[in-house]
């Protein structure tokens, strides 16, 4: 069977795309992900599922769990005669068309393919970070994303780990909310461009702890972070910085390993689309954090795979009208 559309990444863009090309009457086959492996692989429904409440997706006026809303997406998409593998996939071939991508083993091919995978937040890798359910501080005050989850550290003092544009950003974005933000860096000097150090330096709200790491985050017992421990890199000296919270801002990888080689990347290996969300290849699209990396919210995710659906949907028309080459205006 060759499908109209598989919607590889079951997060907001790729729940939006299956959506919306299930209600085109289209008949996608999702492939979800599966389970993901923690924080370092992104399963089904993709980093929401590590994030406690969302107060920013319209529609929620009191707002809501991130796994709830993922659950909310699932649901409506199985109202439009979208088929889920709960699998995460292993291969994929675009050499020629139908693609196929391979999921357990099994090879499954379409005429167009949507790619929702999104990216994955860098992590210092302490057990800490681990999702609340698994015994960590994952949404009880560590987080990866201080435009998500800053407005729920009002008058409080934080930390955010890293020296670069991003650690900036966010440093800046949270003295919105907070009273402080100590920023924690290993060297003696900051990464960012010249006008964000100016601007993070300038800030009375920042402070800087530098030429240390985070060794321990403080207190997953207690449910909620009161602290953390940090190592002078050069002492080993340990000293406790006492914190409500805790931003990892060392960057985001994008989970695009499947197609590296074959699809057009750019340094940092997110994928290079068009501003109709249209990869290199004839009949490709891409949507979400996989191809931003600019905005990385839910709502914009969600945006754009509705503009991948879309496009799918437009392409597809056009060859089976035979009006047109499709691929000459590719």
């Amino acid at each position: 069977m060759i499908h109209n559309v598989i919607v590889l990444g079951s997060g907001p863009a790729g729940y939006t795309a299956a959506l919306y090309a299930g209600r085109a009457n289209l008949n996608p086959l999702m492939i979800d992900g599966g389970v993901g492996q923690g924080q370092e692989m992104q399963g089904a429904g993709g980093q929401l599922m590590l994030t406690t409440e969302v107060e920013n997706y319209p529609g929620f006026e009191h707002g809501i769990q991130g796994p709830d809303l993922m659950q909310v997406m699932r649901r409506q998409v199985q109202r439009f005669n979208v088929q889920i593998v709960e699998e995460m996939a292993e291969s994929v071939d675009l050499s020629s068309r139908p693609y196929t991508v391979t999921a357990a083993g099994q090879a499954y091919q379409c005429k167009t393919l949507i790619i929702a995978t999104g990216a994955s937040a860098m992590w210092l890798g302490l057990p800490e970070e681990r999702p609340a359910h698994e015994g960590g501080l994952g949404g009880r005050g560590v987080s990866a994303c201080a435009t998500c989850d800053g407005f729920f550290f009002r008058g409080q003092d934080v930390a955010v780990v890293g020296g670069g544009d991003t650690a900036m950003e966010e440093a800046i974005y949270l003295t919105n909310h907070c009273s402080s933000v100590t920023v924690v860096h290993r060297r003696d000097s900051l990464r960012a461009s010249k006008i964000m150090q100016e601007r993070a330096l300038k800030n009375p709200k920042i402070k800087f702890e530098w030429n240390a790491v985070v060794e321990r985050i403080n207190d997953p017992v207690a449910g909620a972070v009161t602290s953390l421990t940090l190592r002078d890199v050069k002492t080993q000296a340990l000293r406790d910085l006492p914190v409500t919270g805790l931003f990892v801002a060392i960057g985001h990888r994008p989970n695009t390993s499947l197609f590296r080689g074959v699809l057009d990347t750019d340094e940092s290996g997110y994928l290079i689309t068009h501003k109709d969300v249209r990869t290199n290849k004839l009949g490709v699209f891409a949507c979400g954090d996989v191809q931003d990396t600019e905005y990385r919210q839910a709502i914009t995710a969600a945006g754009s795979g509705c503009m991948a659906a879309i496009q799918a949907e437009r392409l597809l028309e056009a060859e089976n009208s035979g009006l047109s080459d499709a691929s000459e205006s590719w």
